[in-house]
């Protein structure tokens, strides 16, 4: 973990209520896909945790939803204003284990992590295809970005206005892939559990208060015991999930 002043570049819209913000400066703590960061913003008392969507050396690009005050507020910041934040949180997927075709499942604000995963793995010669899940066609992002990394692309939407008419277990069809990795609602990553036939890694989303593992506040049960989304996760294999009623 490293606390860093950053400088925002860039902040647009690319849906309605779904935001890219890029920032400059020194990401050398980011150093895997599935990792996140967590932004203080005035008068808030706690950091906002957000996924990493992809970086580099000097830029970070996050993707991030309008859902309360805090996202509200990042929406309004404009380039070149700064923002305090905590960056290298989280373990982050484990690229190692995907053998030659991995498959990657987002669901709406759950696609952005599997974007830098996209382009670690193509980058080490692997074919991927990506399943990305939304509720209706205007809710659509990445498509394209996901596309020119090279990965064969497959989008679903609830009601069936882009892509295959369902959720992103509805989409697999004929897909052939050696592991799984996926992002999303957890009504999502349970269907992809029960579906999803090979290994695979989770990333969970959960309310934080630290985001470094202090307060114990975001734990879940696995089937060794209780564990930390912000510390030992949000990524998690599927052999060690117990799902909570």
């Amino acid at each position: 973990m490293k606390q860093e002043i950053l400088t925002i570049t860039e902040n647009t819209p690319l849906t309605a209520n779904v935001w890219r913000m890029k920032l400059e400066g020194d990401m050398s703590a980011i150093v895997k896909p599935g990792q996140f960061v967590n932004i203080r913003l005035d008068g808030l008392y706690l950091r906002r945790p957000i996924s990493v969507c992809d970086w580099d050396e000097k830029e970070l690009t996050l993707i991030y939803k309008v859902v309360g005050h805090g996202t509200e507020q990042m929406a309004g910041m404009k380039p070149g204003e700064k923002l305090d934040v905590l960056l290298g949180l989280g373990n982050g997927y484990d690229t190692a284990l995907s053998g030659a075709k991995p498959l990657l499942l987002g669901g709406g604000v759950g696609v952005p992590p599997l974007y830098g995963l996209a382009r670690k793995l193509i980058a080490e010669g692997k074919q991927v295809t990506a399943v990305l899940g939304f509720n209706r066609a205007d809710e659509v992002f990445y498509e394209e970005e996901f596309k020119k990394l090279g990965a064969q692309v497959i989008v679903a939407t609830a009601d069936g206005s882009a892509g295959v008419k369902g959720f992103v277990t509805d989409a697999l069809g004929d897909v052939d892939y050696t592991y799984f990795y996926t992002c999303g609602p957890e009504p999502m990553l349970k269907a992809v559990y029960k579906t999803c036939k090979t290994e695979g890694q989770f990333s969970f989303e959960r309310r934080m208060g630290c985001g470094f593992g202090a307060c114990m506040g975001c734990s879940c049960k696995t089937i060794t015991g209780y564990k930390r989304i912000c510390r030992e996760g949000p990524v998690m294999k599927k052999e060690e999930i117990k799902w909570e009623d």
